[in-house]
């Protein structure tokens, strides 16, 4: 990016100015696209090149004044500097479709394997009668959160996360105050433009950041990947710009048309546009080139200021990259080249089991402190009783720790000890409640009568992905059950006030907020009550999809593993736990007690039959409504709604933006395509109002 010309905000900018009052609305416009101009060049001079001009005090100057004139003078734009502090909460992060699939690499640490991959591409590349050079591109592979970054005309018009490939959480919000994100592109960037990052947070900044957040009362983050995808999904805006991120662009998903000989000739168009991309990629002449890349890249590791696990191998001719074309989850013309876990010895100290909400008994290690990979590890999963029983690991043995992935803790082998092993318990340890085994996994039959579950399930019925009562958070659940005024879920509706405000700390007013908070959260949707429950394997769309699927609680406790198994996006796992969940007695109690003490959650609502037998699956973005509430007007009016395309698929609702996978499914599939006055159309015809 190069240097504005005769831009006085640039080079020694003033440090102060004259009154807004003093200014009319075109001098304020002519300012406003300065500071803009000048404000963006600074931000790339720090976030992509590390090297400001100004002093951070002379940017927070010009930054101030720019909001001034923006809010005295109605001047916002999306794409001005200033949106990067935030906005309002959103209530949920929608699904979006990714405009082309953000498929995984295949991997290895095995240099064997590496080379396997560089047989496979040079004996396809042959057999297709390719006699182009077969070079690679190799560059760092980084230890963060996959994102889309979605450009039109220049601007950021969305991001969302990798999710499973195809589809993804809406971002934007979020990426939008990541400064290293350019809000518009520099240079000729086409058009349109889809482009793949990676948002991680540096090593610096994570430290200093947990720092803070201990010395506050929080709690530290794990690790910068797991600080990285947490902040990037907060709900608050605000709360991810206080956070240090930063992100790489590393792939073109969509160019709008651009065409590229090489992958270094796309990187270096990325670099033009004013992303921020890794400055250790390099071109390398054969495998023999990329292996050394990954060796050195490992040396390197330590020093640089963000979690990298390995290397990524890109065939670098685009020709070659068409010709040799992409399995269903991976393409054929890349590979991670895998860096090796990092371990340590130590000694097992105790071996506990740690009970989850949902019954999942899990042994954990407790071990004498060890440094791996630069972290401290006093503890270490053991997953299940049968890893155990392959171990052999029992209390007082040596054992090798390993970080998988560089980031959770387990335990590799036993290096020396007596053979006896631990030995599993056959009762929860908190409740007493017999265990059950599930293949490998255990369970603890207590349901939410075992206080673990119960702690949990409390904390989940009242997160924003429950029933979202404000006041009900960990702390308060864990004083309320440590104090026995609630034993089980539906005690929540049986406090008083008189009863809250005697706990320590409590007072009248708090009381009384908690209070009316839990009465508000007495006729949840049915979607709600079902996400609050904690069905194992049952997030919030799936909740969704039950709720509309079977429209009332009684359609839901009734149906057999077979008729949850006909919801779309319920697989045969999750339909055979939601059975197990709902045939338990004990939980079956505690859901009849929550109805008796006057929770009632509301059947999904219907306005009429006029799409009755009509299936719609929707794919972009649509104008004046979400994609969720698509779905929900073409319910309530008899139709269906469906997530994936199939031959009972009727239309597909195509909107801005749309993937390729389901457009490609409708066409596989001879299935109609609506675009959105279409749709709309089509709603009017049958005489349905939005």
């Amino acid at each position: 990016m190069d240097e504005p010309e005769d831009n006085p905000y640039v080079r020694d900018p003033p440090r102060s100015f004259e009154s807004v009052s003093d200014l009319d609305r075109e001098t304020a416009e002519r300012q406003v696209d300065r500071l803009r101009e000048a404000l963006r060049y600074h931000d790339y001079r720090y976030y992509q090149l590390a090297d400001p001009v100004i002093s951070d005090r002379a940017y927070d100057t010009l930054f101030t004044r720019l909001v001034e004139l923006e809010s005295a003078f109605g001047l916002h734009s999306e794409t001005s500097p200033t949106r990067r502090v935030g906005g309002q909460p959103l209530d949920r992060l929608e699904t979006v479709e990714h405009v082309a699939p953000m498929l995984s690499i295949d991997s290895s640490v095995e240099e064997a394997e590496v080379r396997e991959f560089d047989r496979r591409v040079r004996d396809r590349l042959a057999d297709a009668g390719y006699d182009g050079p077969i070079e690679y591109l190799c560059e760092p592979k980084f230890d963060g959160l996959s994102v889309e970054l979605v450009y039109k005309d220049g601007r950021l018009e969305r991001a969302a996360t990798r999710g499973d490939g195809f589809e993804g959480d809406d971002v934007t919000r979020n990426v939008r105050t990541v400064r290293s994100v350019p809000l518009e592109l520099h240079g000729d960037p086409p058009e349109f433009l889809a482009v793949r990052g990676e948002v991680l947070m540096p090593k610096n900044a994570f430290q200093a950041h947990n720092r803070e957040r201990i010395e506050r009362g929080d709690d530290p983050f794990a690790n910068p990947r797991n600080a990285a995808a947490g902040t990037l999904r907060q709900l608050d805006p605000s709360v991810t710009a206080e956070r240090p991120l930063t992100c790489f662009v590393f792939d073109i998903l969509d160019g709008g048309g651009r065409e590229f000989e090489t992958r270094l000739d796309e990187r270096r168009a990325i670099d033009r546009w004013g992303f921020r991309t890794d400055d250790h990629s390099r071109r390398v002449g054969d495998i023999d080139g990329a292996v050394a890349f990954r060796e050195e890249m490992l040396e390197l590791r330590d020093d640089l200021d963000y979690e990298i696990d390995g290397t990524v191998i890109k065939v670098d001719r685009t020709d070659a990259c068409e010709t040799l074309g992409s399995t269903a989850r991976a393409p054929r013309w890349a590979y991670a080249y895998k860096f090796p876990a990092r371990t340590e010895v130590t000694t097992v100290r105790d071996i506990v089991v740690q009970v989850g909400r949902t019954g999942r008994v899990t042994p954990v290690a407790l071990l004498d402190p060890v440094e791996v990979g630069g972290v401290e590890v006093s503890r270490a999963t053991l997953h299940n009783p049968k890893q155990i029983s392959e171990l052999g690991v029992g209390i007082g043995d040596t054992v090798r720790i390993k970080r998988a992935g560089d980031v959770i803790p387990y335990v590799e082998a036993v290096v020396d000890g007596d053979d006896r092993g631990f030995e599993f318990p056959d009762a929860c340890p908190v409740c007493g409640s017999p265990i059950e085994r599930d293949g490998p996994i255990a369970f603890c039959t207590g349901g939410v009568s075992c206080p673990a579950q119960l702690r949990r399930a409390v904390q989940h019925y009242a997160s924003r992905s429950g029933l979202d009562v404000e006041g009900l958070g960990t702390k308060t659940v864990d004083q309320l059950i440590d104090e026995g005024v609630v034993e089980r879920l539906p005690d929540l509706y049986a406090l008083s006030v008189d009863e809250l405000a005697s706990l320590d700390g409590w007072g009248q007013t708090s009381a009384e907020n908690l209070r009316r908070e839990i009465e508000a959260s007495r006729e949840p949707t049915l979607a709600e009550f079902l996400s609050a429950l904690g069905l194992p394997g049952v997030g919030q769309t799936t909740a969704a999809d039950i709720a509309r699927h079977f429209g009332t609680l009684d359609a839901v406790l009734a149906a057999s593993e077979g008729e949850l198994q006909a919801v779309d996006g319920v697989g045969s796992t999750v339909a055979r736990d939601v059975a197990e969940f709902f045939e338990n007695e004990r939980n079956r109690a505690i859901i009849d007690d929550l109805l008796e003490a006057g929770v009632e959650p509301q059947p999904v609502e219907t306005a009429g039959d006029e799409l009755e037998g009509v299936t719609f699956v929707f794919t972009g973005s649509l104008d004046g409504m979400t994609r969720e509430e698509a779905q929900e007007l073409v319910e309530r009016h008899g139709g269906s709604a469906t997530s994936s395309v199939s031959g009972n698929t009727d239309y597909l609702v195509v909107g801005a933006n749309p993937g390729r996978r389901k457009r490609d499914a409708a066409d596989e599939h001879g299935i109609e395509t609506l675009d959105q006055s279409e749709f709309e159309a089509l709603l009017a015809d049958r005489g349905v109002e939005r």
